[in-house]
């Protein structure tokens, strides 16, 4: 197996993450927590995520389901999304969340929807992008750290 192609293509992949602004910065902040001791420590960290925001997208829909029109109780939980997303660097997704709250205080139902669903694409779409990222690394190996922190944003 060719490590050196796979770490080539994982730091390729992390560029086009950002380049097409599904991450920031801050997802190379995590990646820099990352040390000998933790070295899947960003792969952990994004896989909580996922299951956290799984389960606030959840109650987002519930929300809007059991709730209508009452748009500080979904402004709430998006809140929480939004926070989530912002802590690894998913900012595409943080944006969505920004217009789905801005809908709410407009008190903008059908906007609050399309956001929501705008949302709920953009997590589809970044799970599986951080996926075959993280996939990537693995197949690489232990030296893949360095490589691809050099060959990152």
């Amino acid at each position: 197996m060719d490590y050196a192609n796979l770490r080539r293509q994982a730091a390729s992949l992390k560029r086009s993450l950002f380049d097409q602004g599904y991450l920031d910065e801050q997802f190379c902040q995590v990646e820099d927590l990352q040390d000998e001791a933790s070295p899947n420590f960003a792969e952990e960290v994004v896989s909580l995520f996922f299951k956290d925001s799984a389960r606030l997208v959840t109650n987002i829909e519930q929300a809007m389901e059991k709730y209508p029109k009452d748009f500080n109780r979904w402004d709430a939980h998006m809140q929480q999304l939004r926070g989530s997303c912002f802590s690894i660097g998913a900012s595409k997704m943080n944006n969505e969340c920004t217009s789905f709250r801005n809908s709410c205080r407009e008190e903008n139902a059908e906007g609050c929807r399309r956001s929501f669903q705008k949302v709920k694409r953009e997590h589809a779409v970044l799970r599986q992008k951080l996926e075959s990222y993280f996939q990537l690394l693995r197949q690489a190996g232990p030296a893949r750290t360095t490589a691809v922190r050099s060959g990152g944003k």
